[in-house]
C-alpha cells in the first residue's frame, strides 16, 4: 500500500482520529464496553442473551461507514502490494496474535491506553515492535 503524500492533509487524520476516541469515549459511557473489535466479533461466536442486536448494529455500521463516506467524497485508491497466499498468511497471524493477545489495536491501542491500562501499554508497545520488525525483514532482509 502506498500513500498519495501530495493529498495528504493532517487535519482530515485528526479529525478521523477525534471522531475514533469519541466514538470510544461514548461507547463505553453508554454501553459499558470496550469497543474493541475483536472482542465484539468474537462475542458474536456465543452470544450472550440481549447481546447480538448491539454487536451486529455495531459491526454493520462499520461496513456502511465507507460507503457512505463514498456518497460524500471521493475514496482513495487502494493498492495492495501483496498477493492472496500473504494476505491470508497475514490475517491468520493478526488473528492469533489478537488472541494471544487478549485484543486488538482497537482495543488495546485506543482503549485501554486511553484508560491507562499498564497490561494495554505492554501489548500495544509489542504490537508496535512486532510491526517495525516485521516491516524491516520484509523491506530489508528478504530482498
Amino acid at each position: 500500500m502506498t500513500i498519495d503524500w501530495t493529498n495528504f492533509t493532517p487535519w482530515t487524520s485528526l479529525i478521523g482520529g477525534m471522531l475514533i476516541g469519541a466514538a470510544a469515549a461514548l461507547f463505553i459511557l453508554f454501553n459499558g464496553r470496550i469497543a474493541g473489535i475483536s472482542g465484539i466479533l468474537g462475542g458474536l461466536l456465543k452470544p450472550a442473551k440481549g447481546d447480538m442486536l448491539w454487536r451486529v448494529a455495531f459491526l454493520g455500521g462499520m461496513l456502511a461507514a465507507p460507503l457512505v463516506s463514498g456518497l460524500a467524497a471521493q475514496l482513495p485508491e487502494v493498492k495492495v502490494d501483496a498477493g492472496t497466499g500473504t494476505l491470508v498468511a497475514a490475517g491468520l497471524l493478526v488473528g492469533l496474535g489478537t488472541r494471544y493477545g487478549s485484543g486488538c489495536t482497537s482495543g488495546h491501542g485506543v482503549c485501554g491506553i486511553a484508560r491507562l491500562s499498564p497490561r494495554s501499554l505492554v501489548a500495544t508497545a509489542a504490537f508496535m515492535a512486532a510491526g517495525f520488525a516485521t516491516v524491516y525483514a520484509v523491506r530489508h532482509l528478504s530482498a
